[in-house]
């Protein structure tokens, strides 16, 4: 699995941001799959011991985001116009878990994608279906300055 590019404030993968999550993604070409494995810190907790929906929601929309780049251009980036969140049972914090987003339609102005976040069995906690759209051209001419940023971290 190929390791995708991060950046420096994102909440979920900026590693200069000092209250964000620092995920890793990996894409797995062959099965047309992004994915993170990650421990979520009390911190984050909505009860306690639970990771709080607003964190989820934030994993699932980037798990999205970044399926849509396997096997496309960095360049490509899409935003999300719709997110819908489905909350299986509570995540817990403190534990091993893995996100996985992939490309349900795809195209380049539109894309309907879906993710899901899982335990260390396979159960799935939460999971999201999303449609991303094509960035505007405002968001490209503010994303030039950072793309210096924009890249594979160790």
């Amino acid at each position: 699995m190929d390791k995708q590019r991060s950046s420096r404030m994102c909440f979920v993968c900026g590693r200069q941001n000092p209250v964000g999550l620092k995920l890793d993604f990996y894409e797995d070409r062959e099965s047309g799959q992004v994915r993170a494995e990650f421990v979520v810190p009390d911190v984050y907790q909505g009860y306690p011991g639970v990771v709080h929906g607003g964190v989820i929601a934030a994993v699932l929309d980037e798990l999205s985001g970044r399926a849509v780049m396997i096997d496309g251009s960095e360049e490509d980036l899409m935003a999300t116009l719709r997110l819908t969140v489905r909350y299986h049972r509570p995540t817990p914090t403190e534990t091993p878990l893995v996100g996985v987003g992939w490309v349900e339609r795809g195209g380049r102005r539109r894309a309907r994608v879906a993710g899901e976040i899982r335990l260390p069995d396979g159960t799935v906690t939460a999971s999201c279906e999303s449609l991303l759209v094509e960035v505007p051209a405002s968001f490209k001419e503010n994303w030039e300055e950072e793309k210096a940023y924009w890249k594979v971290y160790e």
